[in-house]
């Protein structure tokens, strides 16, 4: 394999540990200076498949890399990622409990460490220590720190220069792109994401905390890099060496709901060495059930309503995703992926709210009392909502919800759907801005009102408002008489918005099958990819839409490695 450019892809399926990991170069490393050299760190993106994996280096080199057979990575720190080791704590630093890898004295009864305090001396240096990667993962008896060598390592930490990297969306926070800043101490992004962020003062004065490691992502790049602490390198895990493990490839954990919604007969022939299929579990097809056990081989025992359990290939399984119910000041909210949510217009509320939830930045400002629409809830309730062209982390507590997922209004007997909502938004604000006009009647699919507007000698079919075009709106949401006409009056159907998504991605996302193949035969590239190097394939695998995977491979889409597992699992 030569080591390329990365393309992220992010699976709910056969995602490994690791996402998030702190890593530097292991012991069959080959790929020159793209790391920075010897002991510089880098941040684990995704993985391709269990044998691949993404980095993006510190110094904002992002490459494919090997974790299974040839080991090209070892573990720094997985405490990013998550991991945690329920019931313990450090008995240095006093961390309960102990985050990323535990570190625990085979010699005397009931000590343990943390990453930072095994690496920094503490305990006797002659004792061996039993390393544990992750909770209930094989334990591993080091030699004794004493005889080991140390290396220092290198990258974003205190007294580095760094500037924006792949994952900033932080506007001009930083006094403009190419800006440099001073690291000045790693802290958590989240309580749950220890070692994940840094703090940074900029040039400009301006001081804030930006993602590094935390679910990935890299929004600093450094360009002077300074010196973290020195570390037993050959102490260190190889990345993918043990495979996954308890929360491993399937992703899941005791206390998960998950569903079978894969055909009869993919899960018969999954379930082959796995516990089998009997006929009493066709009660686990469309049901929901809950993950009450994970065994020694990591196949999942989950319960059912009826008080049955049975055994799974994890690759069966889906976890289903439990809306977060969090509490505002009026009333009690559950949100979903995909809500419509209203930003509280009380700035100096939403700035107290922000603290331990995302943080204020002052370009959040023009976001005050805009409705945007919920991305992601977080394990801890926040919410990440695009609003007004980008994207924030909120406290559920500073936003209001305007419209379910499904379209209904809340407190509407009158079942008022999502479309009626919009178009009520829309009449709110009346622009003279053909373009603007014409993106808002292409997304909510009125033909005749777009052509109108493409008729007037001011329209430009390839104008962009709130971040997209008319064709990258109507792609999206399935409106395919739209999309003819902006067709006939020659949208261009490359274009791509600030995620550098295309209408194919687009048309991806919105799970629309007979737009892809509509914009195939206007000649767009199927095979693009967007900043994040994903393909409209790898977008429709990665949401589960079958209908969009099978038209892109009847088209011709080219199934890169990643994708070609998951591709037989969906479809």
């Amino acid at each position: 394999m030569e080591a390329g450019a990365s393309t992220g892809t992010r699976t709910t399926r056969f995602m490994m540990e690791g996402v998030g990991a702190r890593v530097i170069r292991g012991p069959e490393w080959k790929w020159g200076k793209q790391d920075g050299g010897e002991g510089h760190v880098g941040t684990v993106r995704n993985f391709e498949s269990p044998e691949e994996v993404v980095v993006v280096w510190d110094n904002g080199t992002a490459a494919n890399y090997r974790c299974s057979g040839a080991f090209d990575l070892r573990i720094l720190d997985s405490a990013p990622t998550g991991v945690k080791h329920d019931g313990t704590m450090c008995d240095t630093c006093r961390q309960q409990p102990i985050f990323g890898i535990r570190w625990k004295c085979a010699e005397c009864g009931n000590y343990d460490l943390c990453s930072i305090c095994y690496h920094g001396d503490k305990h006797h240096l002659r004792h061996r220590f039993y390393r544990i990667s992750t909770p209930g993962s094989e334990r591993v008896l080091l030699e004794p720190r004493r005889k080991s060598k140390k290396i220092a390592i290198r990258g974003i930490f205190p007294g580095a220069r760094v500037v924006r990297g792949v994952d900033w969306q932080w506007e001009d926070q930083d006094g403009g792109n190419g800006r440099r800043g001073k690291v000045n101490e790693i802290q958590d992004w989240s309580a749950a994401s220890p070692r994940s962020a840094a703090y940074v003062i900029w040039d400009n004065g301006a001081k804030n905390l930006y993602r590094v490691g935390f679910e990935g992502m890299a929004d600093l790049k450094v360009v002077n890099d300074a010196k973290g602490q020195t570390v037993y390198r050959y102490h260190l895990p190889l990345l993918g060496e043990q495979g996954p493990g308890r929360t491993g490839a399937h992703g899941l954990q005791i206390g998960d709901q998950v569903n079978v919604d894969l055909e009869l007969e993919i899960v018969q022939s999954l379930q082959h060495g796995h516990g089998g299929w009997t006929d009493g579990m066709f009660e686990c097809l469309g049901t929901t059930g809950t993950v009450v056990g994970i065994d020694e081989d990591h196949d999942i025992v989950v319960s059912y309503p009826s008080g049955n359990r049975w055994t799974f290939n994890p690759a069966v399984l889906t976890k289903v995703q439990i809306p977060v119910p969090v509490s505002s000041s009026s009333d009690n909210q559950t949100f979903a992926v995909g809500d419509l949510v209203q930003i509280s217009n009380d700035i100096e509320k939403i700035k107290r709210l922000q603290r331990g939830h995302g943080e204020w930045a002052e370009a959040m400002a023009p976001t005050m009392g805009k409705i945007g629409r919920v991305l992601q809830i977080y394990h801890d309730g926040d919410l990440k909502v695009e609003v007004c062209s980008t994207s924030w982390t909120y406290n559920p507590q500073a936003v209001t919800k305007v419209a379910s997922s499904d379209g209904s209004v809340p407190g509407n007997s009158s079942g008022e759907r999502l479309s009626a909502l919009l178009k009520k938004l829309f009449e709110t604000h009346v622009s003279s801005d053909v373009n603007e006009e014409l993106v808002k009647t292409a997304a909510n699919g009125d033909a005749v009102k777009c052509e109108e507007c493409l008729k007037r000698p001011e329209a430009d079919v390839n104008g962009v408002f709130a971040g997209h075009t008319a064709l990258q709106a109507a792609s999206q949401n399935g409106h395919l008489e739209v999309i003819k006409i902006l067709l006939r009056y020659k949208a261009d159907v490359e274009i791509e918005d600030k995620d550098g998504d295309r209408a194919v991605h687009h048309a991806a996302f919105g799970d629309e099958p007979g737009v892809m193949a509509l914009l195939a035969g206007a000649g767009a590239d199927l095979n693009a990819r967007n900043k994040r190097r994903q393909t409209a394939l790898h977008i429709a695998v990665n949401k589960g839409h079958a209908g969009v995977v099978r038209t892109l491979l009847e088209l011709g889409c080219h199934p890169s490695l990643q994708v070609r597992l998951l591709i037989y699992l969906i479809v």
